[in-house]
């Protein structure tokens, strides 16, 4: 089970670049790109609703659930 963070795809839909994503939510770029590249151990509210916000997304829109262990269970049978 993993969350993958779309944020890429969401700033490419808006044609913003994440240093300018930076500068309006108050997030340095170094987070923002851990948080882009998917290494992120977490993420608090407050910068999920400042991006949400900036982005004028939702939640769901940036986080995606995959089912990992359905895909392997799925190749084994």
């Amino acid at each position: 089970m993993s969350i993958r963070v779309t944020l890429d795809r969401v700033l490419l839909d808006r044609r913003m670049s994440l240093t300018e994503l930076s500068d309006r939510v108050g997030v340095t770029l170094a987070n923002l790109s851990i948080l882009k590249t998917g290494k992120a151990k977490a993420v608090r509210f407050s910068t999920l609703e400042a991006l949400c916000r900036e982005l004028e997304c939702q939640p769901a829109d940036l986080l995606v659930y995959d089912d990992d262990e359905g895909s392997i269970q799925e190749a084994a049978e």
